[in-house]
């Protein structure tokens, strides 16, 4: 498929009043919800999950961390640059974002837990080993806190998909210079 990024003159009209909450949150319509803009039923599932996952009793760097994860499960480059901007952003080390980036796991254990539970949740679609989760129970995290990881994951996967059936969405340029590639 050839999906293109749309603007908003070119959307159609059930679109716009989405991108404009998108904008008015973000501070950008990010290509990758312009492309999605195309279906406005693709962007308000987008849209919903979206703001879904960012429930602000849902710690931002587990989110994030779930984002990288996910996108290097799927080999999603949009996503791998949104997050991993984001962890940045947010204070994450360098080197944990760059292991993450990586295909690994971070330092911090809590993080790690996070970063094999939701790589297990891509990969092995949601069948996770008992051992990945009695990890992520020993760094102190609750079946409602995997929980919220699976919406993530969820959401994670939405953005891989549309990121695949576009044939990679252009990275914005606030994102390019934390651009992925699969090694």
């Amino acid at each position: 498929m050839e999906l293109a990024i749309l603007t908003p003159d070119s959307v159609p009209a059930a679109s716009a009043p989405i991108l404009d909450g998108i904008a008015a949150d973000v501070g950008l319509i990010p290509n990758l919800a312009a492309v999605a803009a195309a279906s406005p039923t693709l962007l308000a599932a987008f849209d919903g999950m979206r703001r879904a996952v960012g429930d602000p009793s849902f710690d931002p760097t587990r989110r994030e961390v779930v984002g990288v994860a996910v996108g290097v499960a799927v080999d999603n480059a949009y996503g791998v640059a949104f997050h991993s901007t984001v962890l940045a952003s947010l204070g994450v080390d360098e080197h944990d974002i760059d292991t993450m980036r990586a295909g690994g796991d971070p330092t911090d254990a809590v993080q790690a837990a996070v970063c094999g539970f939701a790589r297990a949740v891509a990969v092995n679609r949601g069948q996770v080993d008992d051992d990945v989760v009695e990890q992520a129970h020993a760094a102190g995290l609750t079946d409602a806190d995997l929980l919220q990881l699976v919406a993530e994951c969820t959401f994670a996967g939405l953005v891989g998909t549309i990121d695949h059936l576009a044939g990679r969405v252009p990275l914005d340029p606030f994102l390019q210079p934390r651009q992925w590639k699969r090694d």
